[in-house]
């Protein structure tokens, strides 16, 4: 590993934490720097995955009080959560380099607009929230089967990128009848923590982790965290989105021109 890769490795590890901690999307700073230093499609996004894993830990830890009313609710919606963490991992050692490097355009150019329209997407969540109480029996219940079904889908989308994968949740969650934006967020950070922690797993028994790129983003991503939490109140949400969203663009494009190269 070069100075430069080490560099290119350790500032889209710190943007990452940084976005990540004041408005999200880091993946599309930290994913695209692990490609641009030669790892191979695979190895990129599960060297990604460790990198970023221990701050879903951090982020679920910090919402305990509010997550220890849903005891019952927990389990089932977690179990989806390893299930299908598990699965998007072993989808993504299965799918291999060539055949993820072809989809690595696709689901960036979904997960950008994901992040771009999702104010329009809450907007819209809050009209059918009248009607998904009437699914929803309470905040304290075991859920329902087709909120386990949904969660498993995403969890599989999540063990298989990631990008994305946080606005997928609160969606799905606040269509099942969840109002609390806290409680949302509490929700989709233990559920991702879940999602991460098993798709770890998957990856480091599979030997699809480089370990010397991985160290660096992790130290960076957690100083690029703790920064980004201290600027978080001093930073316009509305200008940081709009620089997520460009990055985001401008990647999709390149990776779509370097896939009809």
């Amino acid at each position: 590993m070069t100075p430069i890769d080490i560099i290119l490795i350790g500032a889209g590890g710190f943007a990452a934490g940084a976005v990540n901690a004041i408005a999200g999307g880091g993946t599309f700073f930290s994913f695209p720097a692990m490609l641009a230093v030669g790892l191979p499609p695979v190895a990129a996004n599960a060297s990604n995955s460790v990198a970023l894993w221990p701050g879903s830990l951090s982020s679920a830890w910090a919402y305990r009080l509010e997550l220890s009313r849903y005891k019952r609710y927990l389990l089932p919606m977690g179990l989806a959560s390893l299930l299908g963490g598990a699965a998007g991992g072993m989808l993504l050692l299965a799918a291999g380099d060539a055949r993820f490097a072809a989809l690595i355009p696709w689901l960036l150019a979904f997960a950008t607009l994901l992040f771009a329209f999702s104010p329009q997407l809450s907007a819209a969540l809050k009209r059918v929230r009248p009607a998904a109480k009437k699914i929803a029996q309470t905040q304290h219940d075991a859920g329902s089967p087709i909120g386990w079904a949904v969660q498993l889908l995403v969890s599989i989308y999540g063990g298989f990128f990631g990008a994305g994968m946080g606005i997928l949740m609160m969606a799905s969650l606040a269509i099942g009848g969840h109002e609390d934006v806290q409680h949302i967020n509490a929700l989709k950070n233990l559920m991702s923590a879940l999602i991460y922690s098993v798709t770890v797993m998957t990856f480091i028994v599979a030997g699809a982790v480089s370990w010397q790129h991985t160290l660096v983003m992790l130290l960076t991503a957690s100083l690029g965290g703790y920064w980004g939490a201290s600027m978080a109140r001093k930073i316009q949400g509305s200008w940081l989105r709009r620089m997520v969203i460009a990055v985001g663009g401008a990647l999709t494009l390149y990776y779509f021109y370097q896939s009809l190269g």
